[in-house]
């Protein structure tokens, strides 16, 4: 299966026009025509190299939307026509305790990468969503409910599932107080799902003009974090906050906000280790967690829940001649709130 795709040839290099081959397709694949491919930061990181281990050349995106093309002789749950997506991650070992219960972003012996690492078989890249084709076993795409802007949807593969994971595991629902810190790609699916789910939902942000967007994305308050009286205002308020915010930032400043048994989730990556004073967890019997992604089971359930309640993420579609310029926006959060790239522009 020849397709065409956009690359990374070599560290920090730009993305440029790229033409490879998928492999054929096995009894349990199918063969996805992909129409869509966001752009997470995660995709910048391995171009530039910079958590190590690069693979090039490198064919980004693991938020991928599109049309099933072709079916394998085995394959059960898709059919030529039908709307999939590909998430962060394509195989896993399948016999550990965690890949058992549903849970392969956990997997024990390490999920295999859409893209920037290799199959089961050790050999294989992986190349990702920035292309137009993509081959993938059955088990580990998810159907996507045919109501949704499949543009809208790319996101979703991985912000989306990213922030509903721990909203669902710590039993996010009516009479909950949750925060949300950051308000970009991932935040505000955050609030989306927070608000959908009946919590009572805070934004918590160092930038004051997010005020607007966070209430019309469903946030019941908003607290700007660089005010002092403010956050004194939510001290020991929230039942969970989920921490996003990828920069450098005092956690435990936001540990104080915690009632009695509350939790702080960490989802996004500074590149700092915290300085965490045990006091910050000892008053109060707070927890401090992370969470990832999520397994195939919980993405087809968030999909489902977003086709029941229209939940997208909030994008600007671009073609893939703006790749280079979207990369350059990211870094500096300048994004409302995700990139999509028009795959049919490649």
């Amino acid at each position: 299966m020849n397709v065409r795709g956009l690359a990374a040839l070599s560290k920090n290099g730009p993305l440029t026009p790229y033409t490879f081959t998928r492999r054929e397709l096995r009894p349990n694949d199918i063969a996805l025509e992909i129409k869509f491919a966001g752009i997470c930061h995660s995709d910048i990181h391995q171009v530039k190299e910079e958590w190590g281990g690069a693979l090039f050349p490198m064919v980004p995106g693991h938020e991928i939307s599109g049309v099933v093309s072709a079916v394998g002789s085995a394959v059960t749950k898709f059919a030529v026509g039908d709307l999939a997506g590909v998430g962060v991650f394509i195989d896993s070992c399948r016999d550990c305790a965690n890949c058992a219960n549903g849970l392969e972003q956990y997997c024990e012996n390490g999920m295999t990468p859409t893209y920037n690492g290799f199959e089961r078989d050790g050999v294989t890249p992986t190349m990702g969503g920035y292309s137009d084709g993509y081959v993938v076993d059955e088990n580990y795409a998810v159907r996507i409910p045919r109501n949704l802007d499949l543009a809208a949807v790319a996101p979703l593969l991985c912000a989306g599932i990213t922030l509903y994971s721990p909203l669902k595991h710590w039993r996010t629902g009516p009479g909950k107080k949750v925060a949300i810190m950051g308000l970009g790609g991932l935040g505000h699916m955050g609030v989306k799902f927070a608000h959908a789910l009946g919590a009572e939902v805070t934004v918590l942000s160092h930038s004051p003009v997010k005020e607007s967007d966070a209430r019309n994305l469903g946030a019941d308050h908003f607290v700007v974090t660089t005010d002092p009286d403010q956050l004194k205002t939510v001290k020991r308020k929230f039942d969970l906050i989920l921490d996003t915010v990828s920069a450098e930032h005092d956690i435990n400043e936001y540990l104080s906000l915690l009632a009695t048994d509350g939790t702080l989730v960490v989802i996004g990556l500074p590149g700092v280790p915290f300085a965490l004073h045990a006091g910050s967890l000892l008053s109060g019997r707070r927890s401090m967690a992370g969470s990832m992604i999520g397994g195939i089971a919980e993405t087809q359930e968030m999909l489902d829940f977003c086709g029941e309640k229209e939940i997208v993420s909030e994008i600007e579609l671009i073609s893939a001649d703006y790749v280079n310029k979207a990369y350059e926006r990211t870094v500096k959060s300048d994004v409302r709130f995700r990139f999509v790239i028009d795959i049919a522009t490649i």
